[in-house]
Parts: structure tokens; sequence; C-alpha cells
């Protein structure tokens, strides 16, 4: 196989991880019942008059399932944390003590897991508009390499492994979301 053609294809494949890997970031984000230190992801902190994302100013764990806990590196940085959720608009409330900020999670309705499905599988159909975008920009390049000399006959090849690829990754995606999914209605 020409050597332009297996670096369009490595090329074609990091680009397709990396939209599974946004996928997991972005359904990470989702909550689904349970304490996860990722619904706090996007939360950014008042920080000495700069905007700073919320892990960089406190400690996130998950004390056990329904609750999330808050450790700032900086005592007076409690106030700023409590605000910063409130301000997030998460639908969570959290709690100062003075000392950390505690999140109970509540539990979910089934009208809000209905919900949380639809993000779940809308965040799956952009992972796959991603790699089938990649995909054909992928083959525009395949083709070019016709206009370099490649035969057509290991044009196609390449364009077979780039539908292979494809497939892979939506199927990937897919049991990404599936599981995602489960995990909703389970909790």
């Amino acid at each position: 196989m020409n050597e332009d053609m297996q670096l369009i294809l490595e090329d074609a494949k990091d680009q397709m991880a990396k939209a599974i890997v946004h996928l997991e970031g972005e359904l990470a984000k989702v909550r689904a019942g349970r304490a996860n230190p990722a619904m706090l992801e996007n939360v950014m902190v008042d920080y000495y008059g700069n905007r700073t994302p919320l892990r960089h100013v406190a400690n996130i764990n998950s004390q056990d399932a329904r609750t999330l806990v808050i450790q700032p590196f900086e005592k007076g940085m409690l106030e700023a944390i409590d605000k910063a959720i409130q301000a997030a608009n998460l639908g969570l409330t959290p709690q100062n003590d003075g000392k950390i900020v505690r999140i109970n999670i509540p539990a979910l309705t089934e009208e809000r897991r209905k919900e949380m499905v639809k993000k779940v599988k809308s965040e799956a159909e952009s992972c796959k508009v991603a790699v089938r975008n990649i995909r054909k920009e992928t083959n525009e390049a395949i083709k070019a390499l016709l206009k370099d000399g490649v035969p057509e006959d290991e044009v196609k090849d390449g364009e077979a492994k780039v539908q292979t690829l494809t497939d892979g990754f939506i199927v990937q995606a897919d049991k990404h979301a599936e599981k995602k999914e489960q995990e909703i209605l389970t909790v």
C-alpha cells in the first residue's frame, strides 16, 4: 500500500478515536443519578478576579453514590465555590459547613431520565456525524492520490478500509450511548 495512503488512514483513525474520547467526556458530564465529579467539570469559580475551573481551586470527590464533597485548597474560596455551583444552574444545591462544600444529588424523576436519554442520544449522534465527516474528508484525500499516480485499485482498497474504520467507530459510539442509557434508566 502507498505510504501516503497509510498516513491518511492513520490520521483518520486518530481523528475518529478523538471523536470517541470527546463523546466519553460529554457522557461523563450527564448526571445519571450518581455523584460524579465530572458533573462539575464546567463550573467556573471567581478566583481573585479570574474565572477558573473549579477543579483548579478545590478537590472534588464522591463521598458515596449520592454525595459530592468539594474541599477548597484555600478556606476563603468556600463562598465563591458555593456561588459558582448555584450560578452554573445544574439543579444542585451546595451546602457549606465552613470547611467543605457538600452536594447531595437528588434522585431522578422519570421525566428527567427521559430528557437525559435524549441528551445521550444527541451526543452520540454528534459523535457519529463527526466520524462520518472524517470519513468524507479522508475519502477526498484518498481520491486526490489518483492525480499523484496511485492505481485506482489501491484507492478503492483505501476507501474500503476507511469505511471499515468508520463502521467500527460508529459501533463504539452506539455502545457508549447504550451503556449510559442503561445507567440512567436503572439508577
